[in-house]
């Protein structure tokens, strides 16, 4: 072998290695890499020159979603005055995210964010500071409304999406005031699960919360929840971790409970929930078993608050009491099977579908079992009474 064809073989397969690392490298990080070729040791047929500054498509869109989203971020600040035994009364700082709802100034957020403040302030960026006001809050969907006095061409409203048509797996990217110090922090993540529950203090649940790995730390709560466009789809709410950092399993309330919410709070200041005023047992196959019912599943009507639809409606409640083990079960009411023609399984259903799908006003009807038969009865909604 002569000494040139020894040179020409070893500069080819360097060649040949370095095409490799890029290939690989093009591939982890979506880009491409230009390499001069070496015209005098690798023949012409077998060169292909590479393209250089080839934009990462991935990248642009989070580019561009930040871009469009981020100005309509805030940062909010509260003040409580908590009691002390030794040193009396202090004030206590506590932060969170909220996004421009509006070019009347409107900002949404959590209600656990302002919930007891006794003053606030919106941070619009561009050392843009303001006090705000509570325009209405509605704690069982954790939701809440501030206003702000500012020329509308500092408020830069966001764009609402959908939640119905939510898939796991689509990318979700977070923006929000972790930790009240790192003004509009982007995070990326995807949508993990959907349709999940929360049970709140005081026993009430969030129903149909969008789960997502995208960082949501302490701060972070009141902030949006975006899509690929720049899209609301969610409005950040709580965290699962041991360390309340981000463990990956963070939780948004979906848009299109933002939706239904708040242009009542902004109207009405407060969301009013539709009430029918019963209290039931939820039938089981062992509990109809023990009891005698006709069914394995719906609600067994307990007790009818005075004056309710129910009441007015004709529903009855227990005509006694029966002890079971240690309990005592109120029995002999109606068995509630159906709303609205749509079977219910459990309190739960029941409250599930009063929240979803009704409103204060709208007539229902109701399917029951009474003594063994079968009625259809007809109730007008009213407004749940605030506690």
């Amino acid at each position: 072998m002569s000494k040139r064809w020894l040179l020409l073989t070893i500069a080819s397969l360097l060649v040949l290695t370095g095409c490799a690392l890029v290939s690989g490298t093009a591939r982890i990080l979506h880009t491409v890499i230009s390499i001069t070729p070496t015209p005098t040791l690798v023949p012409t047929p077998t060169t292909a020159p590479v393209t250089s500054g080839v934009v990462d498509t991935e990248e642009q869109i989070i580019i561009n979603v930040y871009k469009k989203a981020a100005p309509s971020v805030v940062n909010i600040t509260t003040r409580i005055l908590q009691w002390d035994f030794f040193f009396g009364v202090y004030p206590e700082e506590g932060a969170g995210s909220g996004f421009v709802y509006d070019k009347e100034g409107h900002i949404v957020t959590n209600y656990h964010v302002i919930e007891g403040a006794q003053s606030i302030e919106v941070s619009l960026g561009e050392d843009i500071v303001v006090p705000a006001k509570v325009v209405g809050a509605d704690p069982p969907n954790d939701l809440a409304v501030l206003k702000v006095e500012v020329p509308p061409d500092k408020l830069v409203p966001v764009e609402l999406g959908s939640s119905s048509n939510l898939q796991v797996g689509q990318r979700a990217i977070a923006i929000g005031n972790p930790f009240g110090r790192f003004e509009r922090t982007l995070t990326v993540g995807v949508i993990s699960a959907l349709n999940r529950t929360l049970k709140l203090e005081g026993g009430r649940m969030i129903r149909h919360l969008i789960q997502t790995d995208a960082a949501i730390n302490p701060g972070n709560s009141g902030g949006p929840l975006l899509d690929s466009h720049g899209r609301v789809i969610g409005v950040n709410t709580a965290i699962v971790s041991p360390s309340r950092a981000s463990a990956g399993v963070g939780f948004a309330i979906p848009v299109d409970t933002v939706k239904r919410v708040v242009p009542e709070l902004i109207a009405y200041g407060r969301y009013r929930h539709p009430w029918l005023g019963i209290l039931g047992y939820s039938i089981t196959p062992g509990f109809a078993k023990r009891l005698g019912l006709p069914v394995e599943e719906g609600i067994l009507v307990a007790k009818v608050y005075r004056n309710s639809p129910a009441a007015k409606a004709g529903i009855r409640g227990a005509r006694k009491e029966l002890i079971i083990g240690n309990r005592t079960v109120l029995v002999g009411g109606d068995i509630i099977t159906a709303i609205d023609g749509h079977p219910l399984k459990s309190v739960d259903e029941l409250d599930a579908y009063l929240e979803d799908n009704t409103r204060v006003g709208q007539e229902v009807e109701l399917e029951l079992i009474r003594r063994g038969k079968t009625i259809k009865i007809k109730a007008v909604l009213e407004e749940e009474p605030r506690q």
